[in-house]
């Protein structure tokens, strides 16, 4: 019967249309949202393009109308792979990439007498994810069997926790970039439990068999699930990126969602607005890149709503579909299993995880400023909004501003420069800014000698490129390569009256009211002083010269 209705509705029609914030998205100088790499916070210096939406017709008019009569609930779960040296379990490493079922032994493959032994870094990092998402702990849990059989499962169940998880009851803060509407936004936090990963099923090309791949069974795992508090593909879209941001400032994971390293999978139920009870849940699984998970949702929500509008409220099942990226729709994967299916009963080879409070306190303690902090910080610098997100975003950024605001530069200075020519270079060259040999220190020293008239911005400019690819110190390439600024207003006079006499026809034209050649004239001092004479005290002379009656 889906099929049915599928093949009177284009994909294109409402995959942009199921939310008023992506409506309201415009062309930006720069992009914020960077959340898929920890290396891609960039500048798009005026070469981003408006967002492709697709062309209003009547059909699209027509799903806006009925969409406006449904309210989306959406709930997330994130899967945090943990960034261990060993398995959650046993001792076996914990490396993505291996060759296929290279690192694996009795205990993480479950052969029978084989008994887990519990990674203590696995419960610290536990511990720092519930205090950074506002969560009460459990001094005392416990590990669970959840039953289900799948190939590249092949003990059966998996350790996990139920109902005494290490985590409940948080939330998070998060800022929505203005170029998806912008506002602050707070998302409940259910639960955050420990467990463990299943393997990985390799596929053929053709698609006639799979080959298992148990490298992962037993990779350590933190799932957080949220409550059901966010109503559109944007704002779980930003949900899951602040998820990831928090993952990178705390150290847990990396957060790669190319690796596997941070997977979501969607809850999202549509309601009329008029009704308190949620609607039919559909889990959409593994989505693995934030863009996805936006489309996804606002994919079920035309879908579901046309269900509810055509009558067909009933079609809506409790199941688990997937987002086919080429088809830009989602596709039934199985009905969902319900808590009765996984036969959960507590773990017989593990002992309780008890905890002290000053075991907690002292994770507490050590616990870094994180990417709310940090936001609320800039912008009590005098940052405006889009700044905050931009430097906050990346971990490695926010420590390299930091550092050189500490190093007494002006802070607005300091964002202007890694935002657009820092940025531009690390997107150009795919680099992090840990891999840049411009130091905190000798941004901070450039960017005050063009504050004090040292050099100017455009040899400042000139200059940057060399030290970010080369290294070496702002005073000695200043000295090496003579590029101190010409601020004697003698010198620069000579030179001025030079170029004018030189060019009577270009003065004769400028004195007819050609007024924009003055930017030629001023040129040819620059070219003739190498690019050092003071921009100010130039065309403060310029002007003299060329209004000049005689």
């Amino acid at each position: 019967m889906s099929t049915t209705l599928l093949r009177t509705i284009q994909p294109n029609q409402f995959s942009l249309l199921g939310t008023s914030l992506l409506r309201r998205r415009r062309s930006n100088n720069f992009s914020v949202r960077s959340c898929g790499s920890q290396t891609t916070t960039t500048h798009e210096a005026k070469q981003s393009s408006p967002t492709r939406v697709a062309p209003k017709n009547h059909k699209s008019n027509k799903l806006d109308e009925i969409l406006r009569d449904y309210e989306a609930v959406i709930g997330i779960e994130t899967h945090v792979q943990l960034s261990t040296l060993t398995k959650a379990f046993c001792s076996c490493s914990n490396n993505y990439g291996s060759y296929p079922n290279t690192s694996i032994c009795p205990v993480c493959i479950g052969l029978p007498g084989a008994l887990p032994v519990l990674n203590s870094k696995v419960v610290e990092f536990g511990v720092r994810l519930g205090l950074a998402l506002n969560c009460d702990l459990s001094l005392k849990s416990k590990f669970d069997r959840k039953q289900y059989f799948y190939p590249d499962l092949p003990k059966g169940y998996q350790i996990s926790q139920f109902d005494i998880p290490i985590a409940s009851g948080g939330y998070v803060d998060l800022d929505i970039p203005l170029e998806f509407g912008g506002g602050h936004r707070r998302f409940g936090i259910t639960r955050v439990h420990m467990e463990e990963d299943a393997g990985k099923l390799l596929h053929s090309d053709t698609g006639d068999y799979s080959q298992v791949d148990l490298n992962r069974a037993g990779v350590p795992l933190l799932e957080i699930v949220s409550e059901p508090d966010m109503r559109s593909g944007i704002e779980a879209a930003e949900y899951a990126c602040e998820m990831q941001r928090i993952a990178r400032y705390l150290g847990v994971s990396n957060g790669n969602m190319q690796e596997g390293s941070l997977r979501c999978d969607v809850n999202i139920s549509i309601r009329p607005i008029w009704q308190a009870e949620f609607g039919t849940k559909v889990e959409i699984k593994n989505l693995n890149a934030f863009s996805a998970i936006s489309r996804a949702i606002d994919y079920e929500i035309s879908r579901q709503a046309l269900l509810y509008n055509q009558g067909k409220a009933d079609q809506i099942v409790t199941e688990t579909r997937l987002w086919e990226e080429g088809a830009q729709k989602t596709v039934t994967m199985r009905k969902k299993e319900g808590l009765a299916d996984y036969r959960y009963f507590p773990e017989p080879d593990l002992p309780e995880v008890i905890l002290t409070k000053e075991y907690v306190d002292s994770i507490r303690a050590s616990l870094p400023e994180l990417p709310e902090a940090k936001r609320r910080r800039y912008e009590a610098m005098g940052l405006g909004m889009q700044d905050v997100l931009f430097l906050a975003n990346d971990v490695s950024v926010a420590e390299y501003f930091d550092a050189v605001i500490g190093k007494g530069a002006e802070v607005k200075l300091a964002a202007n420069w890694i935002m657009s020519d820092i940025a531009a270079y690390l997107k150009n060259e795919k680099l992090s800014i840990n891999d840049i040999k411009l130091t905190p220190h000798e941004l901070a020293e450039l960017i005050a000698a063009i504050k004090d008239g040292t050099i100017s911005g455009k040899i400042g400019k000139e200059i940057l490129f060399e030290l970010l690819a080369k290294g070496g110190t702002v005073k000695g390439m200043i000295k090496a390569k003579d590029l101190v600024q010409i601020t004697d207003p003698v010198e620069i006079e000579k030179m001025v009256i030079q170029v004018v006499s030189e060019n009577p026809k270009q003065l004769e034209q400028y004195r007819s009211g050609k007024t924009k050649l003055q930017g030629y004239f001023a040129g040819q001092v620059m070219k003739m002083s190498k690019g050092k004479a003071n921009p100010g005290l130039l065309n403060k002379i310029l002007l003299e010269k060329l209004n000049a009656k005689d």
